[in-house]
C-alpha cells in the first residue's frame, strides 16, 4: 500500500468522527510526522497508525481539514531512515510519532526543538533518550513498553506449554541496554524451571540463523524472542526458523503468534499508539514534552496459537488457555 493511498484512507474513515468534536481544535492545520522502521506495506505499522491517527480525530483532529500527517518507513534501512529523519526535520513540524531506538536515537540527534512522543521504547533511560521517567527532559517524551522484570514470564511460559524443555536460545539486540537487561532477567530465572539458556544476537539473518541452528541441534531445545526492533524487522524469518527446527517459542507480542508463532506476551501496542495520541493532542495545544512523564503500559495480553502447538504436538494447558486474550484456532 502506498503512503499517499493508506493516509487518504485514514482520512476518510476518520471523517465519521463528530462535527462537534472536530471543531474544537483550531483552524489551523498542524502537521504531524511519523517515522517507524518498518516496511510500508507491512500491516503491523498501517493497524498502529490507523489506533493512533482514529484517536486523534476522537480528539478532534482530522487528516484533511485541521491535521497534515507526514509518513515515513525505514523498512530496516539505517541510510533511509537518516535520510527521512532530515526529510521530516526540514518540514517543520508540530510533533514527530516514532517507536524504538532504530528511528528515535537518529530523530534525537537531528533535534532538540521539535516535539518527539515515541509510542514504544524498551528502556528509554538507559538508552540515553529521557533523564528519567518521571522528568524527561528535552523535547522527547512517550510510552515504555517492558519493565524487565516481564522477561522473566516469557521463560515461565515456555515451561508451561513446553515443560519438556531443558535448552533455550535467547534472541536479543547486543546493540541497546535493553537486550543484556531482557537476557540478565531470563538467566537468573531461568534454574528455577531447570532450562539452560545461551544468548543469540539479531543484529542480522545470519546471526539469527547460526544462533537458531546451533540450539536446534541439542534435544529438548526451545526460542525465546525479546523485545526489540531487529525482532520485528525480522519477524517473517524467525518464524519460519522455528517452523523448521521445531522449536516451541515464546514472543513479545500478538503479531508473532498471529503470523503462526505459539505463545505470546507483551504489551498492547495498539493501545500504546491510541495513547500516543494523546501526548500528541497535549502537545498541539501547547503543552512540552519535558513536562509529559514517560509512561508504562497498562494493558498486557497474552496470545496462544492452538493450530501450532499441535503442529508442534503440545498440549497447551487448561489453565494456560482460560488466562490467554486471544486463542488462534
Amino acid at each position: 500500500m502506498r503512503r499517499r493511498d493508506f493516509v487518504t484512507g485514514i482520512a476518510g474513515a476518520t471523517a465519521a468522527w463528530p462535527l462537534a468534536a472536530r471543531a474544537q481544535q483550531a483552524d489551523r492545520v498542524r502537521r504531524v510526522g511519523i517515522l517507524l522502521n518498518f516496511d510500508e506495506g507491512d500491516p503491523v505499522p498501517q493497524a498502529r497508525i490507523a489506533a493512533f491517527l482514529q484517536e486523534l480525530a476522537r480528539l478532534g483532529w482530522t487528516v484533511g481539514r485541521n491535521l497534515h500527517i507526514d509518513a515515513r518507513f525505514g523498512g530496516g534501512d539505517a541510510e533511509k531512515i537518516r535520510r527521512y529523519v532530515a526529510e521530516l526535520v526540514s518540514l517543520g513540524p508540530d510533533a514527530i510519532l516514532t517507536a524504538g531506538g532504530t528511528s528515535l536515537g537518529p530523530l534525537i540527534q537531528a533535534t532538540r526543538t521539535v516535539p518527539i512522543v515515541f509510542a514504544s521504547s524498551v528502556d528509554p533511560v538507559g538508552a540515553g533518550f529521557v533523564e528519567s521517567l518521571a522528568r524527561p527532559g528535552g523535547n522527547v517524551t512517550g510510552f515504555a513498553t517492558f519493565d524487565f522484570s516481564l522477561s522473566g514470564k516469557w521463560i515461565e511460559l515456555l515451561k508451561r506449554i513446553a515443560p519438556g524443555t531443558t535448552r533455550a536460545v535467547v534472541l536479543r539486540d547486543s546493540t541497546v541496554s535493553a537486550g543484556p537487561g531482557q537476557f540478565a532477567v531470563i538467566q537468573a530465572a531461568a534454574s528455577a524451571f531447570g532450562i539452560e539458556v545461551s544468548a543469540g544476537n539479531m543484529r542480522d539473518a545470519g546471526e539469527i540463523e547460526r544462533a537458531v541452528a546451533a540450539v536446534a541441534r541439542t534435544p529438548n531445545a526451545a526460542m525465546i524472542v525479546t523485545a526489540s526492533a531487529p525482532a520485528i524487522r525480522h519477524i517473517d524469518l524467525l518464524l519460519a526458523l522455528a517452523a523448521r527446527h521445531r522449536l516451541p517459542a515464546t514472543y513479545p507480542q500478538r503479531e508473532f503468534v498471529a503470523r503462526s508463532g505459539l505463545v505470546s506476551y507483551g504489551p498492547d501496542n495498539i493501545d500504546l499508539y491510541r495513547r500516543a495520541a494523546g501526548y500528541v493532542e497535549r502537545i498541539l495545544k501547547g503543552e512540552k514534552p519535558a513536562d509529559l512523564p514517560v509512561q508504562a503500559p497498562t494493558k498486557f495480553e497474552l496470545v496462544v496459537n492452538l493450530k501450532t502447538a499441535k503442529a508442534l504436538g503440545l498440549d497447551v494447558p487448561d489453565a494456560l488457555l482460560a488466562a490467554a486474550d486471544h486463542v488462534i484456532e
